[in-house]
């Protein structure tokens, strides 16, 4: 029992350290957030991850594992659709990588940003 108490809580600590780390790094170059619901042992999450590999050096991939007890009400609503996606904390697709919806999303927002600079 302390042995899964130990590594849910070093899984706590491992995604609140990363979010951060991403957000700021987020933030300060305004590269969107693209936020993968996920949890251990998913084959359709590490597909799409995969997937996305060429499209990464424009957006910050942020992972959420929903099966940890802070994010029990993502578990409740996505746990029979992972892998889902949030783009800059909007829901963008799942199940699967939709090639044009992202590409047209990371396109508006490059250009959103091109605009206001």
């Amino acid at each position: 029992m302390f042995w899964l108490w130990s590594r849910t809580w070093q899984q706590l600590v491992k995604y609140s350290a990363e979010s951060l780390v991403k957000r700021h790094c987020a933030t300060d170059k305004n590269i969107p957030v693209l936020t993968l619901f996920t949890k251990d042992q998913c084959p359709l999450c590490d597909a799409a991850k995969e997937v996305l590999e060429p499209y990464r050096h424009r957006f910050v991939l942020q992972e959420v594992d929903i099966m940890l007890p802070d994010n029990a009400i993502w578990h409740d609503r996505y746990k029979y659709d992972i892998p889902v996606f949030h783009l800059n904390g909007q829901f963008l697709m799942m199940h699967r990588v939709n090639y044009r919806k992202l590409e047209k999303e990371l396109s508006r927002l490059e250009q959103e940003h091109e605009e206001g600079q």
